[in-house]
């Protein structure tokens, strides 16, 4: 059997590729069980902000980096570039090169954060390509190249062809793909702090803190649960977050509540080594799922998901409350939602229960803005 035609990354193939899956799915499973480690990363760099204040953007990086550098963790940091456009530009651009000068990576999360399901290839592959500029020059002058691409909604391909067609691009490009086996809805929580931040509500923000910590704890156990129930044991995880100021303000509670469950920071890199990565993500469709529905989908594994943890009730209401468009300074800098497709909770595959949150399918009934 040819088992190099088992793509890594999700390249989709023919029906001896996905044999060859199979066999790699098997010997992911079957590899020996070591301490668990995590890789974190953040989206939406510079910040994923209610406001677009360069104060409050500056404020948030600040925080978040001398966390990371406190916990000893050496994260990745995924940039929007069009973020980087506003009066005040080469102090945004200055804000992306402390968190390499911290001794963090970053990579590429496209220019604007489009859609894949939803814009024709070409476009896509000019917006991404739009989105590593600034970016590149600021690894090159360190000697490095942009490395990791993280698709927008975990979008990876409406169909086959365009998959291939945008991998392809990717791997002439230098990229991999930066996948996500764990994420915590860090956004629902995120605006709603901002809100109560914003608005010098103190016991509010404490509030959302204690339940967004609460959520993860839930969260993070729920995952390895399912990993352990896919394959066998527990891999490596990439953990999504996203550079807001409540992941800022609770990063040390969130290393300790990591460290608490067994999981060690370590690098993107070394996580994607773990073996469970070589198996084959063969999904082609207009849903953004994390790599443990798609390795449960290659290997014909069923998941648990009328047991994932629901966020708070109260915390979603606010979340859908807050409308980006009321800040100036976000509608021009691109910070907050403005130009990204509100997730819908719905999800077609399985309708008697929402699957992931952060990377759950893009509601067709709301519109970008921006």
């Amino acid at each position: 059997m040819d088992v190099a035609r088992c793509v890594r990354g999700g390249t989709i193939k023919g029906r001896s590729g996905l044999l060859a899956a199979v066999v790699l799915g098997l010997f992911a499973i079957a590899a020996p069980a070591a301490a668990e480690d995590v890789a974190l990363t953040f989206d939406d760099l510079p910040t994923m902000a209610l406001t677009g204040s360069l104060d409050y953007t500056a404020t948030t990086t600040s925080r978040l980096l001398a966390g990371l550098v406190r916990q000893r963790i050496r994260a990745t940091g995924f940039v929007n570039e069009n973020k980087l456009e506003a009066g005040d530009r080469p102090q945004r651009v200055a804000l992306l090169s402390r968190w390499l000068n911290a001794g963090m990576d970053l990579g590429n999360h496209s220019y604007s954060h489009p859609s894949l399901t939803n814009t024709p290839l070409a476009a896509y592959i000019d917006d991404v390509s739009k989105g590593e500029r600034v970016t590149r020059a600021l690894l090159a002058a360190r000697g490095r190249a942009p490395r990791w691409y993280r698709h927008p909604y975990l979008e990876t391909g409406p169909t086959p062809e365009v998959r291939q067609g945008f991998e392809a691009w990717l791997s002439q490009h230098g990229y991999r793909v930066a996948p996500v086996t764990m994420e915590n809805s860090d956004w629902v929580f995120a605006l709603p702090y901002d809100d109560a931040v914003l608005r010098g509500d103190a016991a509010q923000a404490e509030h959302i803190r204690r339940a967004y910590l609460a959520f993860t704890a839930q969260s993070v156990a729920w995952y390895r649960q399912a990993a352990a129930d896919v394959l066998g044991r527990r891999p490596s995880f990439v953990l999504l977050l996203h550079a807001s100021r409540l992941n800022a303000d609770c990063i040390d509670r969130l290393a300790e509540l990591l460290r608490a469950d067994g999981l060690k920071p370590i690098t993107l890199e070394r996580a994607v080594a773990d073996p469970a990565y070589a198996i084959a993500d063969t999904y082609a469709g207009p849903d953004g799922d994390e790599w443990l529905s798609r390795w449960a989908r290659t290997l014909h594994k069923d998941m648990d998901w009328d047991s994932f943890p629901e966020p708070p009730a109260d915390i979603v209401a606010e979340d859908a409350r807050l409308e980006p468009g009321d800040d100036p300074a976000a509608a021009k800098t691109g910070c907050g939602r403005v130009g990204i497709k509100v997730r819908s909770y719905a999800k077609v595959r399985n309708p008697k229960r929402c699957a992931t949150s952060s990377v759950r399918r893009l509601s067709p009934e709301r519109s970008e803005r921006g």
